[in-house]
């Protein structure tokens, strides 16, 4: 696949070496892949993304879509997809000649986190919540009465981060309070980057909330004597400027520019 784009062979064999380079294992053995790409090695996903270009990509594009009667549409990050279609029976279609597609590759469906569902604007009573990238996406009507898009933070994701805020905890509760505080500035400002979106606000406060109830109980952990009221944590993480949970997408003007998608209605 490489080839052809690529002409020059020393940098093709140089990442084939790299493919075959082993891996170091935390008991300080070496193991070497048989197939793949080198699993946590920095060009991997580089890599994978452009096997899955040629296996997937473009066959949806200049096959699948060609075969579809409806319209059909794809959103893939990394390994993780998913494919919008308007009518039932092309889904169907889809969803068969998919394991034959990743066979030929010797590529293989998670079974748990593969599905077909209804997804549509029209059919409130029937509509099906999903998941993709740690959001959660299903239908609701807004307060204006029209029917939209809802996105949020995920259920799993948020009690994995709540655990992986708890185990952060425990290991740095012994630090310099001005430590803990600067990381977990940074910790918060990720979170608010990446979950950020309009219609998010609800999560995220909450996920704010379970954060802070955590951080007093173990700081308090500190010492044998209690070191912090609430409302002396409250003023501390303000005198940190440790961010608040806040709304960070904004909509481009431009998108105002461009005509509304036309609904189809079946």
């Amino acid at each position: 696949m490489l080839c052809h784009k690529i002409n020059d062979k020393a940098f093709v064999h140089l990442i084939m070496k790299w493919m075959r380079a082993g891996v170091l294992e935390e008991d300080a053995t070496v193991t070497h892949p048989a197939t793949g790409t080198p699993q946590g090695g920095v060009i991997s996903p580089v890599l994978s993304n452009i096997y899955l270009h040629y296996v997937l990509d473009l066959w949806f594009e200049h096959v699948v879509k060609k075969e579809s009667r409806g319209n059909a549409y794809m959103i893939r990050y990394a390994d993780d997809f998913v494919c919008a279609f308007r009518y039932m029976k092309d889904a169907k279609l889809f969803m068969e000649a998919l394991k034959g597609r990743l066979g030929k590759f010797n590529l293989k469906l998670a079974p748990e986190k593969t599905g077909m569902l209804r997804f549509c604007r029209f059919e409130e009573g029937r509509n099906k919540a999903f998941e993709f990238l740690g959001f959660e996406f299903r239908w609701v009507t807004r307060r204006n009465g029209k029917r939209g898009v809802q996105r949020q933070t995920s259920s799993k994701k948020m009690r994995n981060s709540i655990k992986e805020f708890t185990k952060w905890l425990k290991e740095s509760r012994h630090k310099k309070i001005r430590t803990v505080m600067a990381s977990l500035s940074r910790k918060f400002r990720g979170y608010w980057n990446y979950y950020g979106v309009i219609g998010n606000m609800k999560r995220l406060a909450n996920f704010q909330w379970q954060c802070t109830r955590l951080l007093y109980k173990w700081l308090n952990r500190r010492s044998q004597r209690k070191s912090y009221t609430w409302k002396g944590l409250l003023d501390m993480l303000k005198y940190f400027q440790v961010p608040r949970a806040h709304i960070t997408e904004v909509i481009s003007k431009q998108l105002m520019f461009f005509k509304p998608i036309p609904e189809y209605v079946k």
